[in-house]
């Protein structure tokens, strides 16, 4: 591997964390990803990352069983 592909690989950026937050939720993680999470990823950024996706996971299935109660009722 070259430096300069090394150098873009290294630092996540925040599409890269969400993605990895998001395999790790699922399971699906590469290594390579999880590898480069743990040497370059700030343990904050993700903890903070994956509390928001939480959250936002939890109010869609509140409102998805809102929705779906309201058509049954």
């Amino acid at each position: 591997m070259s430096e300069s592909t090394e150098n873009k690989t290294s630092k996540p950026g925040i599409f890269s964390m969400v993605m990895s937050v998001l395999a790790a939720f699922l399971g699906v993680q590469t290594e390579k990803n999880r590898q480069r999470d743990f040497q370059h990823g700030s343990p904050k950024a993700y903890i903070i990352i994956g509390v928001i996706l939480t959250i936002l996971f939890v109010f869609g299935l509140i409102g998805l069983v809102n929705l779906v109660m309201a058509i049954a009722a």
